[in-house]
């Protein structure tokens, strides 16, 4: 039984262990985006002060020496060396707070529906431990630490899997939320991409004419502008103070205008060449109108390399709003992006010291790299001159 090019290339895909791998990736990726309220243990402007730049810590082991299947942590604060006056972590041993799934803990709207206050994890019900450390003898230095632990609901106990950024907010939560607009700013740019450039290339390649010359024209205008430094200058041009939804719409909206014209110079070539065959001029001589023809028989012809196009474009709308989030002209803080979140390691200092706020650009870059990845394996899988030379897989 013969096979569509369709089943073809997606059987061919799933043979493909790299794009398999980056489809993966990414699955994980906008899966946490969507349920980044659940995820995450706190919400993105959960702050405490005390807290800042905490380091991610774990425990396993207590007091006693015993192994503990189930992780846990301590509550902890900082004070100074009197005599470097340099940080110092300190941690209040007497009970541990073990880390359990389905934990209670900040009210949020479940998908935008209903509210809840479970959690995929947090913390439980502390623990005493067995045996009490002794206590560390307290000294003041000059700026008045060292006069024992501040009392828990100043300074209560918080996993932090990611560490804390520099308000003292969970930076894994930061994450989590932060991938919704990283992850889908590229969907949303790639899908006004993706209309105006089958529209238009569409409309252009199949009348032709003066019609086509006058698109092409515009095309060209518009591929002439350099999309970053339009981007800077129409933001700097809005006040500052606007709404991160309304920034996020804008960012969307300005990427897309900038993108679609070389996508629709290519789907204007393809129009060209597919207007021309048996199944479009019978379609003409029966009578159909021209709006049904590009429709039904021109530009789903096209859809093989404009997903593909599309797929490869998507990177491009996630570096664009991480580099004016990095510079602070996009989300605003404390709302987070991927791109707002990597602004605090522009100082050498604060990687030194504090490498864990390099994460983000971590998964800006695996985002990147599995939509590239994805992106030529669906190349490879449905370019029709490869299943003609290699089979149907």
């Amino acid at each position: 039984m013969a096979r569509s090019p369709f089943r073809i290339g997606v059987r061919r895909l799933r043979r493909n262990p790299t794009a398999m791998a980056a489809l993966a990736v990414l699955i994980v990726l906008y899966m946490v985006a969507l349920f980044a309220d659940f995820i995450a243990p706190y919400r993105y402007d959960s702050e405490i002060r005390d807290l800042v730049y905490a380091p991610p810590k774990l425990h396993w082991i207590d007091n006693a020496g015993r192994f503990h299947w189930r992780p846990f942590v301590y509550r902890r604060w900082y004070d100074f060396d009197p005599e470097t006056n340099e940080r110092r972590w300190k941690e209040d041993r007497s009970k541990r707070y073990p880390i359990v799934l389905l934990a209670k803990g900040q009210e949020y709207k479940a998908l935008w529906l209903f509210g809840t206050e479970v959690h995929l994890f947090g913390l439980g019900t502390p623990v005493p431990e067995e045996v009490q450390p002794q206590p560390e003898p307290d000294v003041p230095d000059a700026f008045g630490f060292g006069m024992g632990p501040p009392d828990e609901e100043t300074v209560p106990a918080r996993v932090y899997l990611f560490g804390a950024d520099a308000r003292g907010r969970c930076l894994f939560s930061r994450i989590c939320y932060g991938s919704r607009v990283s992850m889908s700013i590229g969907l949303l740019g790639s899908a006004i991409t993706f209309v105006l450039g089958m529209f238009v290339g569409g409309v252009s390649g199949y009348f032709g004419g003066k019609i086509d010359v006058v698109i092409q024209r515009v095309c060209e205008m518009v591929m002439m502008i350099p999309g970053f430094y339009l981007m800077l200058a129409l933001r700097s041009a809005l006040p500052m103070d606007l709404p991160s939804t309304q920034v996020y719409l804008m960012l969307v909206v300005l990427m897309a205008l900038i993108g679609w014209a070389g996508f629709a110079r290519v789907i204007r070539g393809l129009v060209l060449s597919i207007r021309s065959h048996d199944y479009v001029l019978a379609a003409q001589a029966l009578g159909a109108r021209k709006s049904r023809i590009i429709v039904r028989h021109v530009l789903p012809n096209t859809l093989s390399y404009a997903i593909i196009s599309v797929t490869l474009g998507i990177p491009a709308y996630i570096l664009g709003e991480s580099g004016l989030s990095l510079i602070g002209l996009g989300i605003q803080d404390p709302e987070a992006s991927w791109g707002n979140l990597l602004s605090e390691a522009m100082a050498i200092h604060q990687i030194k010291f504090h490498p864990w706020i390099l994460l983000p650009g971590l998964l800006i870059f695996l985002a990147v790299v599995a939509f590239n990845m994805l992106g030529d394996g669906l190349r490879d899988a449905f370019d029709p001159q490869g299943v003609t030379r290699q089979g149907p897989g």
